[in-house]
């Protein structure tokens, strides 16, 4: 993945920084329904469901270029302490995380194949965190599905105005956001400290 390499004189480590847009859209007046197709459900946040959402971020993210980013995402002891620090927020928004459940035909037990979490930030603004469909279930709108969602829900809780962040290689994630609305409003720099220094 093109990064810029550079170095962090506080701590003489090598450290590669990543590319990320912040991007944003406005709740008013858009419409976000977008019905699940058969064998498909929402599953509301419950703390009972912690580790499935942990598993389910795993599951989404471990072979992703996120985990460069975020080297929590590749490992599931790393997916279980993001879930608990995200919930522990003072804004955390149950209305706006969700796992997708899906149940082939004829069978009854479901298993979790998507995740989203939204938080409140310190200005009132939605955050989207971490919006994951697991591999197996990629390219057929689950994604869309889960975002709106999620959207819906940061306008149950009188939110107005949504944001999140995308690494700038993520080319099917950005355009997947801006056909939705989203527009890209600034352009940061994550620093991830390299493996192999």
């Amino acid at each position: 993945m093109p990064a810029v390499r550079g170095e962090d004189p506080m701590a003489g480590l090598g450290l590669t920084y990543f590319k990320r847009f912040r991007m944003e859209i406005d709740l008013p007046g858009r419409d976000f329904a977008a019905p699940l197709p058969a064998g498909y459900r929402f599953v509301g946040w419950n703390e009972a469901l912690v580790d499935a959402f942990a598993e389910t971020k795993f599951d989404c993210f471990r072979n992703e270029m996120d985990t460069n980013v975020f080297p929590c995402l590749g490992e599931l002891a790393g997916c279980r302490r993001l879930m608990h620090d995200i919930v522990r927020k003072p804004g955390f928004l149950p209305q706006a995380t969700w796992l997708l459940a899906h149940a082939p035909p004829g069978r009854r037990r479901f298993s979790y194949c998507g995740t989203v979490q939204g938080v409140r930030d310190q200005v009132g603004m939605g955050a989207i965190q971490n919006l994951g469909i697991a591999p197996d279930y990629r390219g057929g709108g689950l994604g869309t599905m889960l975002l709106f969602r999620a959207l819906e829900g940061f306008r149950e809780a009188g939110i107005k105005r949504v944001h999140l962040e995308v690494t700038a290689q993520n080319d099917g994630a950005i355009r997947l956001y801006r056909r939705l609305g989203f527009v890209t409003v600034k352009t940061v720099f994550k620093a991830a400290e390299n493996a192999f220094v």
